[in-house]
């Protein structure tokens, strides 16, 4: 098995089975069922998520459900990761978000690259605008599931970026905040400490980030940032993508929780790294 994808849910009734059609064969491609496994991590869902209602995606599928759930993700992350049985993990922190069709099979390759990669996927959201600013306004559950049907998804996964706007100011090459599909081989999630449980804040605040920023700054890592793939939000209510008048609120919040923890301003990850192009199988150094 080359890797383990952990995934944590709550209240993702919609959202999680289009994410797992995402992530199964035939849909992913370039690596075959036996090779990967998804580790689902339930963190209070109510009715929480059947494992009955998996069979048949592919993969070994693995239902962990929190029993005592808290408002911060963080203890449910570090669940995940113990679970994971692969030598290489990728981590989804939010379980609502999409891949496309080869980007498990690219951060497997990428993982090749290097003995201590730091391997990034890059965020994209669903909608003309980032969630953040629409979510509250025109980028509804309803709109939502039309944009899907006009491409015609999950048929040709690569539209998906026809009808979504990448989360970077940067662009492709700009700082990093972080990524929502963050795969490192076992010994670096171990070197690591996974999540910080500090970060106790609804919807874990900026423990996403926090493992990137902190990933970034081990020794002898090599950032790779994975061109010509990424995840796609969608929208379910989430604490930092929903928008409208309480988005500035949590944002201060955030940083706030941060600081407290790490004795310094939340700040992005200006490296640069490689540069990793699985269909032209290059990598810019």
């Amino acid at each position: 098995m080359a890797a383990s994808l952990v995934l944590v849910s709550f209240q993702m009734q919609r959202e999680l089975p289009r994410t797992l059609v995402s992530l199964s064969p035939p849909y992913q491609r370039g690596i075959a069922p036996a090779d990967y496994e998804i580790i689902i991590v339930d963190n209070g869902s109510v009715p929480p998520v059947d494992p009955a209602t998996l069979d048949g995606q592919g993969p070994d599928v693995i239902v962990e459900t929190v029993e005592k759930p808290t408002v911060s993700p963080a203890p449910a992350i570090n669940r995940g990761l113990r679970l994971a049985r692969a030598p290489l993990i990728g981590l989804w922190v939010d379980a609502a978000r999409m891949a496309s069709p080869g980007l498990v099979s690219a951060c497997v390759k990428a993982a090749r690259l290097h003995p201590r990669p730091v391997i990034a996927t890059f965020n994209y959201h669903l909608g003309r605008r980032l969630q953040y600013f629409s979510a509250a306004e025109e980028h509804t559950r309803e709109a939502e599931d039309a944009l899907l049907a006009s491409i015609g998804w999950p048929e040709n996964g690569e539209r998906l970026f026809e009808i979504s706007t990448l989360d970077a100011k940067g662009g492709l090459t700009g700082p990093m905040i972080e990524s929502c599909a963050l795969f490192m081989p076992r010994s670096l999630w171990d070197e690591l400490g996974g999540a910080d449980e500090a970060f106790v804040s609804p919807g874990g605040g900026a423990v996403n980030p926090d493992i990137f920023i902190r990933a970034c700054e081990l020794p002898d890592v090599q950032l790779i940032r994975i061109l010509g793939q990424g995840t796609f939000h969608q929208v379910h209510g989430g604490v930092s993508t929903s928008g409208g008048a309480g988005l500035m609120e949590a944002g201060k919040a955030m940083s706030r929780e941060y600081f407290r923890i790490r004795g310094r301003p939340f700040s992005s990850v200006r490296t640069l790294g490689w540069l990793y192009d699985p269909a032209s199988k290059t990598v810019q150094r």
